[in-house]
């Protein structure tokens, strides 16, 4: 949906400028819970003109800036991606799936090739192990996701 049409449907008055009653039911109706805080606080943030409401450009700002993070999500995703199949290796796991983790070795293997550190198994076994959330000796990419977000 348009942020124009969004806007509209949110303006209930139809004066061209969305209030915090405005944004908060319109949000509440979309979103199915309350959010007045949230309402005031977005209005806050977005009200470039300090009149206390938002029209249709701040709105229209607001919905491209919403947009962006995802596009920026995106980004850093694939990124992590990238990231994490530099330190990763593949191996069958119950012979039928390619699972793809960073092991110890995988970790040692990658850290000689770019020249960082000269580590042993064990000492990378003990890096991995921080964040091994479900305890199989390797790193997942969901575990890796949460290393780096740490």
């Amino acid at each position: 949906m348009e942020a124009s049409s969004v806007f509209a449907a949110f303006d209930k008055d139809g004066d061209g400028k969305l209030s915090a009653s405005e944004l908060q039911c319109g949000m509440a109706a979309t979103l199915g819970e309350n959010v007045s805080e949230e309402a005031v606080a977005i209005l806050a943030a977005a009200d470039v003109d300090g009149d206390g409401t938002l029209n249709r450009e701040e709105f229209s700002s607001l919905a491209a800036g919403a947009h962006k993070d995802d596009d920026d999500d995106v980004v850093g995703q694939r990124c992590l991606r990238e990231a994490f199949g530099m330190y990763a290796s593949s191996s069958m796991d119950d012979r039928t799936t390619k699972a793809t983790t960073i092991t110890p070795a995988s970790l040692r293997r990658t850290l000689s090739r770019l020249g960082l550190h000269e580590l042993g198994v064990e000492e990378c076994r003990a890096m991995i192990c921080r964040f091994d959330l479900d305890g199989d000796g390797a790193l997942s990419f969901d575990e890796f996701r949460v290393m780096m977000m740490a």
